[in-house]
């Protein structure tokens, strides 16, 4: 006896969702130097050739607070506009030259006439004209799942399906900035991954130079 065409469709239905079920997991991701003290602000990105698409993504925020980028690490979709408010009382001049998105906020205080937007994926390099000490960070992602480590250089990856790849970042990476660590999960990945990233001392930045810098500090 042959079964109904409606009953094959069904098995089938359910067959896909078991196995897509039996190879969700979560898997904690640990991030530390090579010294072996936790990292935060280390970015792990799930790579996909096709990241669900959003209609619409929220303005993300970068702001300069004490002569700093807040926060340091920023994480956001590619195509997605980040806006730069000034909430100190002293000018900056928001600028980088990353080959991910070029581009330069002149002296400003307040808000900035637009936001700007984040075409391409891949690390920004920030900095600020007026003040050298200042330095921030974009990390531009295709729109797969993307999580930061906390303090205690964790990144939960929640019901992630198997096998699968990642890529992980760090700022003080010695690795260069635009350059990410691929890392492949297999089907029977352990739930607790450990990752060392070797890291260094920042190396001083250049600047547009020293013009534009008197009674702004």
């Amino acid at each position: 006896m042959m079964i109904p065409r409606l009953l094959k469709r069904i098995l089938c239905g359910l067959t896909f969702l078991f196995a897509q079920a039996v190879f969700a997991a979560d898997i904690t991701v640990l991030i530390s130097d090579q010294h072996g003290q936790p990292l935060n602000n280390a970015v792990v990105e799930v790579k996909t050739e096709r990241p669900q698409a959003r209609s619409a993504l929220p303005l993300a925020i970068m702001d300069q607070v004490a002569k700093q980028f807040k926060p340091l690490v920023l994480v956001v979709e590619q195509g997605q506009q980040v806006n730069f408010p000034n909430s100190d009382n002293i000018r900056h001049h928001v600028y980088s030259f990353s080959e991910t998105k070029p581009f330069q906020l002149k002296l400003y205080s307040g808000q900035p006439e637009a936001p700007i937007t984040f075409d391409n994926n891949g690390v920004v390099v920030l900095g600020c004209n007026i003040h050298d000490s200042m330095v921030g960070y974009i990390y531009v992602a295709k729109g797969g799942m993307t999580i930061k480590t906390d303090e205690s250089g964790q990144a939960m990856l929640k019901e992630i399906t198997l096998p699968a790849e990642i890529t992980v970042w760090q700022p003080l990476q010695a690795a260069p900035l635009e350059q990410t660590q691929r890392i492949s999960l297999a089907e029977n990945s352990p739930s607790s991954l450990q990752v060392t990233i070797n890291t260094t001392a920042p190396t001083p930045r250049n600047t547009f130079g020293s013009k534009f810098k008197g009674g702004n500090d």
